[in-house]
C-alpha cells in the first residue's frame, strides 16, 4: 500500500480511506491512481456485474464449418467466435488428411495466426514459404495469397485464428 501511495503521490492514510469507502476521490486522484497502477481510468468505473462474453467449446465439439478449403478435403472446426465486438475473432482447428488437396489460394481481410499441433506442412504466404512442424507458429496479413503448399507428414492439425474488423451495419 505504501508503494502505491508513493507512486500516486498520496498519503497512505488517504489511500486507506479511499479503499475503505470513507472518502470519495476526485477525478484527479483517480487519474493519479490509474497512472500509478498502469491501467486506464475506466478500469475503476466498470461494474463488476457488467456482462462479459465467453464461448466454451468442449473437446471435440467444435462446429464443423464449410469454408473454401472444405471442398479440397480440409476439415474446419470453429472453436468459438467474438461476440458483439468491433473485432471479429474466429479460431479454427484445421485437419488435413490423405484426402486433402493442396489449396494455397486463400485471401481475406485481417490477420491470421497459425500454430502447428501435428504433422508437417510447407505453408506459403505471398512469395515466401515455411516448413511448419508441431510447435511452430506463423502470424501474417491475410490479404496476401496464402495456404498449404505441400503436405509433408499427415495427418496435419493446426490452429488457425482469423482476426479482422467487423463491417459496420
Amino acid at each position: 500500500m505504501a508503494a502505491l501511495a508513493a507512486r500516486a503521490g498520496l498519503s497512505v492514510g488517504m489511500l486507506s480511506k479511499i479503499e475503505n469507502g470513507r472518502t470519495s476521490p476526485s477525478l484527479a486522484t483517480i487519474q493519479r491512481l490509474a497512472d500509478a497502477l498502469g491501467v486506464p481510468v475506466s478500469a475503476f468505473l466498470r461494474s463488476y456485474d457488467e456482462q462479459r462474453d465467453a464461448v466454451y467449446v468442449p473437446a471435440g465439439q467444435g462446429l464443423a464449418i464449410e469454408r473454401r478449403g472444405t471442398r479440397a478435403g480440409h476439415q474446419y472446426q470453429l472453436l468459438g467466435h467474438g461476440i458483439g465486438k468491433r473485432v471479429a475473432v474466429e479460431p479454427y482447428l484445421i485437419t488435413l488428411t490423405e484426402k486433402s488437396e493442396v489449396f494455397p489460394v486463400f485471401q481475406h481481410a485481417g490477420q491470421e495466426f497459425i500454430h502447428m499441433l501435428a504433422g508437417e506442412v510447407v505453408y506459403r504466404h505471398g512469395v515466401k514459404a515455411w516448413l511448419l512442424r508441431p510447435g511452430d507458429s506463423l502470424l501474417f496479413d491475410a490479404d496476401a495469397p496464402h495456404g498449404p503448399e505441400e503436405l509433408r507428414r499427415l495427418p496435419i492439425r493446426f490452429l488457425s485464428i482469423l482476426v479482422s474488423e467487423r463491417e459496420e451495419r
